[in-house]
Protein backbone atom coordinates (compact mmCIF):
# COMPACT_ATOMS: atom_id res chain seq x y z
CA UNK A 1 0.00 0.00 0.00
CA UNK A 2 1.13 3.38 -0.95
CA UNK A 3 1.59 5.47 2.72
CA UNK A 4 2.49 9.06 2.56
CA UNK A 5 1.13 10.65 5.40
CA UNK A 6 3.27 13.41 7.25
CA UNK A 7 4.72 13.40 9.92
CA UNK A 8 2.31 14.58 13.09
CA UNK A 9 2.83 17.68 15.51
CA UNK A 10 2.17 16.89 18.51
CA UNK A 11 4.78 18.86 21.08
CA UNK A 12 6.79 17.73 23.29
CA UNK A 13 5.52 15.70 26.16
CA UNK A 14 4.91 17.22 29.48
CA UNK A 15 7.63 16.10 31.84
CA UNK A 16 6.06 16.91 35.56
CA UNK A 17 3.41 14.78 36.56
CA UNK A 18 0.22 16.06 38.26
CA UNK A 19 -0.99 14.13 41.89
CA UNK A 20 -4.69 14.17 41.00
CA UNK A 21 -6.06 11.70 38.09
CA UNK A 22 -9.09 12.40 35.92
CA UNK A 23 -10.21 10.55 32.58
CA UNK A 24 -11.84 12.22 30.05
CA UNK A 25 -15.11 10.66 30.63
CA UNK A 26 -15.52 12.38 34.42
CA UNK A 27 -17.00 14.89 35.16
CA UNK A 28 -14.45 15.55 38.38
CA UNK A 29 -11.12 14.40 39.69
CA UNK A 30 -10.78 11.06 41.58
CA UNK A 31 -10.95 11.68 44.81
CA UNK A 32 -8.21 9.77 46.72
CA UNK A 33 -8.19 8.57 50.51
CA UNK A 34 -6.65 5.72 52.92
CA UNK A 35 -10.89 4.62 53.89
CA UNK A 36 -11.37 5.21 50.27
CA UNK A 37 -8.92 2.68 49.00
CA UNK A 38 -9.68 -0.41 51.50
CA UNK A 39 -9.94 -3.42 49.33
CA UNK A 40 -13.33 -4.73 49.38
CA UNK A 41 -15.49 -8.09 47.73
CA UNK A 42 -16.15 -8.16 43.87
CA UNK A 43 -19.28 -8.57 44.31
CA UNK A 44 -19.70 -5.78 46.40
CA UNK A 45 -18.96 -3.45 42.99
CA UNK A 46 -22.36 -2.30 40.96
CA UNK A 47 -21.33 -2.53 37.22
CA UNK A 48 -21.24 -5.82 35.90
CA UNK A 49 -18.13 -6.68 34.12
CA UNK A 50 -18.49 -5.68 30.36
CA UNK A 51 -15.91 -8.50 29.44
CA UNK A 52 -18.70 -10.99 30.95
CA UNK A 53 -21.53 -8.43 28.71
CA UNK A 54 -22.49 -11.37 26.11
CA UNK A 55 -22.08 -14.58 28.08
CA UNK A 56 -23.41 -16.38 25.15
CA UNK A 57 -20.20 -15.30 22.64
CA UNK A 58 -17.60 -15.63 25.25
CA UNK A 59 -18.56 -19.17 26.20
CA UNK A 60 -18.41 -20.16 22.66
CA UNK A 61 -14.62 -18.60 22.10
CA UNK A 62 -13.45 -20.20 25.42
CA UNK A 63 -15.02 -23.55 23.94
CA UNK A 64 -13.24 -22.79 20.50
CA UNK A 65 -9.96 -22.11 22.46
CA UNK A 66 -10.08 -25.46 24.53
CA UNK A 67 -10.38 -27.29 21.27
CA UNK A 68 -7.49 -25.24 20.23
CA UNK A 69 -4.95 -25.70 22.66
CA UNK A 70 -3.31 -28.91 20.70
CA UNK A 71 -3.18 -26.86 17.82
CA UNK A 72 -0.99 -23.81 18.61
CA UNK A 73 1.23 -22.37 16.37
CA UNK A 74 4.41 -22.43 18.61
CA UNK A 75 7.08 -22.80 15.73
CA UNK A 76 7.07 -22.07 12.11
CA UNK A 77 9.81 -23.03 9.64
CA UNK A 78 8.81 -21.49 6.15
CA UNK A 79 12.11 -21.61 5.21
CA UNK A 80 11.76 -24.92 4.67
CA UNK A 81 8.07 -24.84 2.66
CA UNK A 82 8.12 -21.40 0.77
CA UNK A 83 10.52 -20.79 -1.72
CA UNK A 84 12.87 -18.08 -1.97
CA UNK A 85 12.74 -17.42 2.00
CA UNK A 86 16.04 -17.04 3.33
CA UNK A 87 16.91 -16.49 6.88
CA UNK A 88 14.98 -17.07 10.10
CA UNK A 89 15.22 -14.97 13.29
CA UNK A 90 12.91 -15.62 15.78
CA UNK A 91 11.66 -12.98 18.43
CA UNK A 92 9.81 -13.87 21.21
CA UNK A 93 6.24 -13.82 19.55
CA UNK A 94 7.02 -13.44 15.65
CA UNK A 95 8.91 -15.20 13.22
CA UNK A 96 10.68 -13.22 10.80
CA UNK A 97 12.05 -14.20 7.53
CA UNK A 98 14.00 -12.40 4.61
CA UNK A 99 12.52 -12.89 1.15
CA UNK A 100 15.01 -10.59 -0.45
CA UNK A 101 13.41 -7.16 -1.31
CA UNK A 102 10.21 -7.86 1.56
CA UNK A 103 10.59 -9.14 5.03
CA UNK A 104 7.28 -12.23 6.01
CA UNK A 105 6.69 -11.56 9.59
CA UNK A 106 4.72 -14.35 11.23
CA UNK A 107 2.60 -13.68 14.39
CA UNK A 108 3.12 -17.10 16.32
CA UNK A 109 0.87 -18.16 19.40
CA UNK A 110 3.61 -18.04 21.76
CA UNK A 111 2.83 -16.00 25.03
CA UNK A 112 5.51 -13.98 26.35
CA UNK A 113 6.02 -11.99 29.68
CA UNK A 114 9.63 -11.27 32.07
CA UNK A 115 11.62 -11.58 28.51
CA UNK A 116 10.89 -15.06 28.44
CA UNK A 117 8.01 -17.81 26.55
CA UNK A 118 5.07 -18.63 28.99
CA UNK A 119 2.78 -20.28 27.43
CA UNK A 120 1.09 -21.25 24.04
CA UNK A 121 -2.46 -19.11 23.50
CA UNK A 122 -5.08 -20.50 20.82
CA UNK A 123 -5.66 -18.03 18.11
CA UNK A 124 -3.48 -15.39 19.82
CA UNK A 125 -1.51 -15.11 16.31
CA UNK A 126 -4.76 -14.01 14.77
CA UNK A 127 -5.71 -11.86 17.08
CA UNK A 128 -2.52 -9.70 16.76
CA UNK A 129 -1.97 -9.85 13.76
CA UNK A 130 -5.41 -8.89 12.57
CA UNK A 131 -5.83 -6.08 15.61
CA UNK A 132 -1.97 -4.76 14.38
CA UNK A 133 -3.57 -4.27 10.59
CA UNK A 134 -6.43 -2.35 11.44
CA UNK A 135 -4.38 0.22 13.61
CA UNK A 136 -1.95 0.46 11.11
CA UNK A 137 -4.77 1.09 8.37
CA UNK A 138 -6.22 3.63 10.72
CA UNK A 139 -3.40 5.23 11.91
CA UNK A 140 -2.07 6.42 8.08
CA UNK A 141 -2.51 9.73 9.04
CA UNK A 142 0.22 10.18 11.57
CA UNK A 143 2.57 8.69 10.77
CA UNK A 144 3.54 5.71 7.13
CA UNK A 145 4.27 2.39 8.11
CA UNK A 146 5.68 -1.35 6.44
CA UNK A 147 3.18 -3.09 6.15
CA UNK A 148 3.15 -4.13 2.37
CA UNK A 149 0.18 -7.18 2.19
CA UNK A 150 -1.21 -9.64 4.88
CA UNK A 151 -1.16 -12.84 3.03
CA UNK A 152 -2.57 -14.76 6.02
CA UNK A 153 -4.11 -14.44 9.43
CA UNK A 154 -0.95 -14.82 10.69
CA UNK A 155 1.27 -13.11 8.79
CA UNK A 156 2.50 -9.69 7.51
CA UNK A 157 4.83 -8.61 4.72
CA UNK A 158 6.51 -5.61 5.17
CA UNK A 159 9.11 -3.19 3.64
CA UNK A 160 12.72 -3.46 4.78
CA UNK A 161 13.70 -0.39 6.63
CA UNK A 162 16.79 0.49 8.96
CA UNK A 163 15.43 -0.16 12.52
CA UNK A 164 16.10 2.41 15.86
CA UNK A 165 17.30 0.06 18.54
CA UNK A 166 14.84 2.03 20.62
CA UNK A 167 11.42 0.93 21.74
CA UNK A 168 9.03 4.09 22.39
CA UNK A 169 7.25 3.11 25.59
CA UNK A 170 4.18 5.32 26.23
CA UNK A 171 2.33 5.52 29.16
CA UNK A 172 -0.80 7.03 31.00
CA UNK A 173 -0.79 5.33 34.23
CA UNK A 174 1.36 4.61 37.03
CA UNK A 175 1.05 1.27 36.68
CA UNK A 176 2.82 -2.27 35.92
CA UNK A 177 4.16 -5.86 37.51
CA UNK A 178 7.75 -5.99 35.28
CA UNK A 179 11.11 -4.73 36.84
CA UNK A 180 10.78 -1.24 33.76
CA UNK A 181 7.21 -0.42 34.30
CA UNK A 182 6.29 2.78 35.78
CA UNK A 183 4.73 1.64 39.13
CA UNK A 184 7.96 -1.36 40.07
CA UNK A 185 10.52 2.20 40.18
CA UNK A 186 8.19 4.48 41.43
CA UNK A 187 7.27 2.32 43.98
CA UNK A 188 11.03 1.79 44.66
CA UNK A 189 11.75 5.55 45.43
CA UNK A 190 12.33 6.22 42.38
CA UNK A 191 11.62 10.01 41.18
CA UNK A 192 13.25 10.22 37.69
CA UNK A 193 12.59 8.27 34.85
CA UNK A 194 13.70 7.99 31.54
CA UNK A 195 13.70 11.86 31.84
CA UNK A 196 10.43 12.44 33.19
CA UNK A 197 10.16 13.89 37.03
CA UNK A 198 7.42 12.34 39.30
CA UNK A 199 5.88 13.77 42.06
CA UNK A 200 5.01 12.02 45.23
CA UNK A 201 2.19 10.99 46.54
CA UNK A 202 0.94 9.16 43.44
CA UNK A 203 -0.01 5.77 43.95
CA UNK A 204 -0.95 2.35 42.03
CA UNK A 205 -3.00 2.44 38.83
CA UNK A 206 -3.57 6.80 39.07
CA UNK A 207 -3.85 8.58 35.72
CA UNK A 208 -1.09 10.92 34.75
CA UNK A 209 -1.76 14.14 33.92
CA UNK A 210 -0.02 14.28 30.84
CA UNK A 211 1.15 11.17 28.56
CA UNK A 212 4.92 10.38 29.10
CA UNK A 213 7.98 8.81 26.82
CA UNK A 214 9.89 6.05 28.91
CA UNK A 215 12.10 4.59 26.14
CA UNK A 216 14.38 1.26 26.44
CA UNK A 217 16.62 0.15 24.57
CA UNK A 218 17.56 -4.01 24.38
CA UNK A 219 20.55 -5.80 26.49
CA UNK A 220 21.13 -9.04 25.88
CA UNK A 221 17.95 -10.52 26.75
CA UNK A 222 16.24 -7.70 28.43
CA UNK A 223 14.91 -4.33 28.10
CA UNK A 224 17.21 -1.29 29.65
CA UNK A 225 15.42 2.10 30.55
CA UNK A 226 17.06 5.33 29.17
CA UNK A 227 16.83 8.81 28.89
CA UNK A 228 16.59 10.99 25.59
CA UNK A 229 19.78 12.21 26.30
CA UNK A 230 21.70 9.25 26.57
CA UNK A 231 20.27 7.69 23.49
CA UNK A 232 21.72 10.67 21.67
CA UNK A 233 24.56 10.85 22.93
CA UNK A 234 25.44 6.98 22.61
CA UNK A 235 24.38 7.28 19.07
CA UNK A 236 21.38 5.43 19.00
CA UNK A 237 19.74 7.44 16.89
CA UNK A 238 19.82 11.03 16.12
CA UNK A 239 18.48 14.64 17.60
CA UNK A 240 16.07 15.22 14.90
CA UNK A 241 15.36 11.58 14.34
CA UNK A 242 14.48 10.78 18.18
CA UNK A 243 12.07 14.23 18.08
CA UNK A 244 10.07 13.34 15.12
CA UNK A 245 9.77 9.33 16.51
CA UNK A 246 8.78 11.33 20.29
CA UNK A 247 6.10 12.93 18.41
CA UNK A 248 4.65 10.69 16.24
CA UNK A 249 4.57 7.90 19.01
CA UNK A 250 2.38 10.66 21.46
CA UNK A 251 0.15 11.44 18.25
CA UNK A 252 -0.13 7.60 18.05
CA UNK A 253 -0.82 7.02 22.11
CA UNK A 254 -3.61 9.81 22.09
CA UNK A 255 -5.07 8.93 19.17
CA UNK A 256 -5.28 5.13 20.71
CA UNK A 257 -6.83 6.47 23.38
CA UNK A 258 -9.60 8.93 21.78
CA UNK A 259 -10.46 5.18 19.99
CA UNK A 260 -10.17 2.47 22.73
CA UNK A 261 -12.73 5.31 25.08
CA UNK A 262 -15.15 5.23 22.24
CA UNK A 263 -15.03 1.88 22.96
CA UNK A 264 -15.42 1.45 26.64
CA UNK A 265 -11.65 0.89 27.11
CA UNK A 266 -8.94 2.92 28.37
CA UNK A 267 -5.42 2.51 27.04
CA UNK A 268 -3.34 2.39 29.46
CA UNK A 269 0.11 1.83 27.97
CA UNK A 270 1.75 0.43 24.65
CA UNK A 271 5.22 0.31 23.03
CA UNK A 272 6.13 1.52 19.63
CA UNK A 273 8.48 0.67 17.31
CA UNK A 274 10.20 2.65 13.98
CA UNK A 275 12.47 2.31 11.41
CA UNK A 276 13.70 4.69 8.38
CA UNK A 277 13.77 3.57 4.51
CA UNK A 278 16.02 3.44 2.35
CA UNK A 279 14.27 7.24 1.36
CA UNK A 280 14.55 8.10 4.88
CA UNK A 281 11.00 7.61 5.35
CA UNK A 282 10.52 6.66 9.03
CA UNK A 283 7.82 4.32 9.09
CA UNK A 284 5.98 2.65 12.11
CA UNK A 285 6.33 -1.26 12.29
CA UNK A 286 6.66 -4.52 14.68
CA UNK A 287 2.62 -4.07 15.92
CA UNK A 288 0.41 -1.29 17.36
CA UNK A 289 -1.84 -1.48 20.60
CA UNK A 290 -2.40 -5.19 20.13
CA UNK A 291 -2.85 -7.05 23.80
CA UNK A 292 0.54 -8.01 23.53
CA UNK A 293 1.71 -4.33 23.57
CA UNK A 294 -0.27 -2.66 24.75
CA UNK A 295 -2.44 -2.47 28.70
CA UNK A 296 -6.28 -1.80 28.29
CA UNK A 297 -8.80 -1.50 31.24
CA UNK A 298 -12.16 -1.29 31.08
CA UNK A 299 -12.91 2.28 31.73
CA UNK A 300 -16.65 2.29 33.56
CA UNK A 301 -15.07 0.11 35.95
CA UNK A 302 -11.70 1.99 37.03
CA UNK A 303 -12.89 4.78 39.00
CA UNK A 304 -14.84 2.67 41.51
CA UNK A 305 -12.60 -0.37 41.46
CA UNK A 306 -9.48 2.34 41.73
CA UNK A 307 -11.52 3.90 44.87
CA UNK A 308 -11.83 0.79 46.52
CA UNK A 309 -8.29 -0.54 46.42
CA UNK A 310 -8.75 -3.18 43.53
CA UNK A 311 -7.20 -3.86 40.37
CA UNK A 312 -8.32 -2.64 37.10
CA UNK A 313 -10.61 -4.79 34.94
CA UNK A 314 -7.71 -5.65 32.88
CA UNK A 315 -8.07 -7.07 28.72
CA UNK A 316 -4.70 -8.16 28.25
CA UNK A 317 -2.17 -10.39 29.78
CA UNK A 318 -1.37 -8.60 33.02
CA UNK A 319 -3.23 -11.20 34.80
CA UNK A 320 -1.36 -13.76 33.88
CA UNK A 321 1.99 -12.12 34.52
CA UNK A 322 0.41 -11.84 37.97
CA UNK A 323 -0.40 -15.52 38.37
CA UNK A 324 3.32 -16.34 37.42
CA UNK A 325 4.53 -13.80 39.70
CA UNK A 326 2.55 -15.41 42.50
CA UNK A 327 3.61 -18.84 41.90
CA UNK A 328 7.17 -18.49 40.84
CA UNK A 329 9.89 -16.27 40.03
CA UNK A 330 9.81 -15.57 36.52
CA UNK A 331 12.97 -13.64 36.21
CA UNK A 332 15.06 -16.59 38.26
CA UNK A 333 13.54 -19.10 38.28
CA UNK A 334 15.05 -22.00 35.09
CA UNK A 335 11.81 -23.84 34.87
CA UNK A 336 8.75 -21.89 35.36
CA UNK A 337 4.85 -23.71 35.95
CA UNK A 338 3.01 -24.63 33.28
CA UNK A 339 -0.26 -21.87 33.22
CA UNK A 340 -3.46 -23.49 34.38
CA UNK A 341 -5.46 -24.51 31.06
CA UNK A 342 -8.66 -21.78 32.49
CA UNK A 343 -5.94 -19.03 32.17
CA UNK A 344 -4.80 -19.79 28.89
CA UNK A 345 -8.48 -20.00 27.65
CA UNK A 346 -9.31 -16.94 29.58
CA UNK A 347 -6.41 -14.73 27.53
CA UNK A 348 -7.51 -16.26 24.33
CA UNK A 349 -11.05 -15.16 25.32
CA UNK A 350 -9.86 -11.36 26.03
CA UNK A 351 -7.62 -10.73 23.03
CA UNK A 352 -10.59 -11.72 20.67
CA UNK A 353 -12.83 -9.34 23.14
CA UNK A 354 -10.51 -6.52 22.33
CA UNK A 355 -10.27 -7.03 18.89
CA UNK A 356 -13.73 -7.37 18.39
CA UNK A 357 -14.42 -4.31 20.68
CA UNK A 358 -12.28 -2.17 18.40
CA UNK A 359 -12.59 -3.13 15.33
CA UNK A 360 -16.66 -3.90 15.47
CA UNK A 361 -16.18 -7.43 13.23
CA UNK A 362 -17.05 -10.57 14.78
CA UNK A 363 -13.08 -12.28 14.95
CA UNK A 364 -12.69 -15.43 12.56
CA UNK A 365 -12.62 -18.36 14.71
CA UNK A 366 -10.22 -20.92 12.89
CA UNK A 367 -11.19 -24.25 12.32
CA UNK A 368 -8.87 -27.42 12.37
CA UNK A 369 -9.80 -28.31 8.63
CA UNK A 370 -5.77 -27.74 7.51
CA UNK A 371 -2.61 -27.27 9.59
CA UNK A 372 -1.93 -23.93 10.46
CA UNK A 373 1.66 -24.38 9.58
CA UNK A 374 0.24 -25.78 6.11
CA UNK A 375 -2.47 -23.03 5.44
CA UNK A 376 0.53 -19.94 5.93
CA UNK A 377 3.19 -21.93 3.63
CA UNK A 378 0.35 -22.18 0.84
CA UNK A 379 -0.66 -18.12 1.66
CA UNK A 380 3.34 -16.80 1.39
CA UNK A 381 4.07 -18.83 -1.36
CA UNK A 382 1.29 -17.47 -3.68
CA UNK A 383 2.06 -14.10 -2.10
CA UNK A 384 5.61 -13.64 -2.86
CA UNK A 385 4.83 -15.02 -6.30
CA UNK A 386 2.88 -12.37 -7.12
CA UNK A 387 5.37 -9.27 -5.63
Amino acid sequence: MALSAPPSTTPNPLKTLAKTPFLPSLSRPLRLSPVSRNPRSLCNLARASLLAADAGHRDEVLRAARGGLGNCLAETHLDRTVPGLGSKSSGKVRDVYDSGEYLVLVTTDRQSAFDRVLASIPFKGQVLNETSLWWFNNTRHITPNAVVSSPDKNVTIAKKCSVFPVEFVVRGFVTGSTDTSLWTVYNKGVRSYCGNVLLEGMVKNQKLAANIITPTTKAVDHDVPVTPDEIIKSGLMSRHDYDEVSSKALSLFAYGQQVALENGLLLVDTKYEFGKGADGTIMLIDEVHTPDSSRYWIANSYEERFNAGLEPENVDKEFLRLWFKENCNPYADEVLPEAPQELVCELAWRYIFLFETITKTKFELSGKEEPIHERISRNVSQALSCL
